[in-house]
């Protein structure tokens, strides 16, 4: 049993990337008890990235320093663009930072403790967490920007064709929900075309699944956006209104000077 999950790893990434391969080689571990560390591995990448992935930036953002809740306000989803509509570009930089971070952490433990299998698994479930908040009555974000991070830390350069791909249809069309549905659609294929363009064998397997569980979900998530979009509904980003307020602070803070006269 734990020679399939534990045993089964490329030779490309060290052994203390594998908490339980590291113990089994180390200690030569029989049989029985390779099986229960792989079990108990297996476990703790799923409780512990869904229990970081459930804390919600948008949520404590917005109810601790603008005395409000994010989900009752525009889309009513806990996440980086309903904070951007609603409270502006500096709550939005930081909830995205903040869900960098836990996917970064949630990703890499599941990495640390089962290797390309726990990280794959940490990676979805960091997500799943983000969606499906215990801690928040299961009402979360859309997980675009969680799973986004988790394919930065898998691969670089599956990232890449991830976000170029967002950035070209939010430009073209700007729609946010359309760029996040057509990241998602391209989330398997941008890891295919990264092990093949690199030679990284890892990002088939169980990393390939994730990707696949991953784009599923966030299209779920986005199926009221989609109908929006096709009844002619959906709001579309206004870039020109950042640029405005810009200004307008600008001007705020740098008042003209008074007539002379």
């Amino acid at each position: 049993m734990f020679s399939l999950f534990a045993m089964t790893e490329t030779p490309k990434i060290p052994v203390y990337w594998n908490l339980v391969q590291w113990l089994i080689q180390r200690f030569s571990i029989g049989e029985t008890t390779a099986a229960i560390l792989t079990l108990a591995a297996g476990l703790l990448s799923i409780v512990i990235p869904y229990l970081i992935g459930s804390i919600n930036p948008a949520i404590l953002i917005s109810t601790m320093f603008y005395r409000d809740d994010i989900r009752t306000h525009g889309s009513g989803n806990a996440g980086t663009t309903n904070m951007l509509r609603t409270f502006g570009v500096k709550a939005a930089v930081v909830t995205l930072l903040l869900d960098f971070g836990k996917a970064v952490i949630a990703t890499l433990l599941g990495r640390f403790l089962f290797g390309f299998m726990g990280q794959a698994i940490a990676g979805f479930f960091v997500g799943f967490g983000h969606m499906f908040p215990i801690y928040y009555r299961f009402r979360g974000g859309k997980g675009v920007a969680c799973f986004g991070i988790v394919a930065l830390v898998i691969h670089p350069l599956a990232f890449l064709f991830i976000l170029g791909t967002f950035l070209i249809v939010l430009i073209g069309t700007r729609f946010v929900s359309l760029a996040s549905v057509m990241a998602a659609l391209i989330y398997p294929m941008a890891f295919r075309w990264a092990a093949a363009m690199t030679g990284t064998e890892h990002l088939n397997g169980p990393n390939m699944l994730m990707a696949f569980l991953a784009m599923c979900f966030v299209i779920f998530m986005h199926r009221e956006n989609l109908k929006r979009i096709w009844n002619r509904q959906e709001a579309k980003i206004d870039f020109s209104k950042f640029k405005k307020k810009k200004k307008k602070k600008e001007a705020e803070e740098d008042p003209p000077a008074e007539d002379p006269k």
